[in-house]
């Protein structure tokens, strides 16, 4: 059985005061939660707070980006020693917002999951359409190109660790959701392209989250599909009653 999984990105939001003052609301309405792995992905300035906070917690921290190389002259970026230092465990890589404002490719998204890989980090693979690509009935054709680029030299059981998150770009910030079947749809492809490029043993072993416009009053029609492992949460995890609620959906 694959263990559900409830994130929360909470992109570039939070001072580490106001980090502080979530999780000293959001910890305690969690404390007995054992259903479900609960991440959270603070911004960079707010992850020494979150990981001292949640230390001896049910929840895990994790960096919302990384750059592949062990250190280098690369102002402004964060390296994945720096980040396993720190005592985070998880990496968001490849989220839609890094793709479309920051022009990360299938090729650098690829390196960054190897690097994370080799340091003990569990990445968090991102993919996902746009609009004009579902319209234009491309979306297990984008799935399996984002599939294949990401996973290119992973062995079967190194990707077993790892998660990804389908969100669906259309869906993000939106306000749009995509339906509990689109949802499902969409991880059975990507399940079965893990499958063709991995074996049916590590596809059976990953789990897959759905991220897109994801709020308490939709979170249990999505996380009911069969296909669907969980999921990363935007906007509606900044309030810590808010993302409690998803978490006991």
């Amino acid at each position: 059985m694959r263990k559900p999984v409830i994130a929360a990105n909470w992109k570039m939001y939070k001072t580490p005061a106001q980090a502080q003052e979530f999780l000293q609301a959001f910890l305690p309405l969690v404390a007995n939660h054992k259903r479900d792995e609960i991440l959270l992905f603070p911004s960079y300035v707010d992850l020494s707070v979150a990981i001292a906070a949640t230390k001896g917690s049910n929840v895990s921290v994790g960096a919302q980006n990384m750059h592949y190389a062990e250190e280098g002259a690369y102002t402004g970026e964060i390296s994945p020693s720096m980040i396993k230092a720190l005592g985070a465990t998880h990496v968001l890589l490849g989220h839609s917002e890094r793709r479309e404002y920051f022009g990360e490719t299938d090729e650098i998204i690829n390196k960054k999951l190897h690097a994370a890989l080799h340091h003990g980090l569990t990445p968090v693979l991102c993919m996902g359409e746009t609009l004009e690509e579902r319209d234009a009935g491309k979306t297990e054709e984008v799935l399996l190109r984002h599939c294949q680029e990401a996973l290119k030299g992973v062995v079967p059981h190194a990707a077993e660790s790892f998660i990804i998150a389908y969100e669906p770009i259309w869906a993000i910030g939106t306000g749009k959701t995509a339906t509990p079947e689109i949802a499902g749809l969409a991880h059975f492809h990507i399940r079965t392209q893990v499958a063709h490029l991995l074996g049916r043993q590590t596809a059976d072993r990953i789990r897959i989250l759905y991220g897109g416009s994801v709020k308490p009053e939709n979170a249990c029609a999505l996380l009911n599909q069969p296909e669907v492992d969980g999921a990363l949460v935007g906007g509606a995890s900044l309030d810590p009653q808010s993302f409690a609620k998803i978490v006991k959906y």
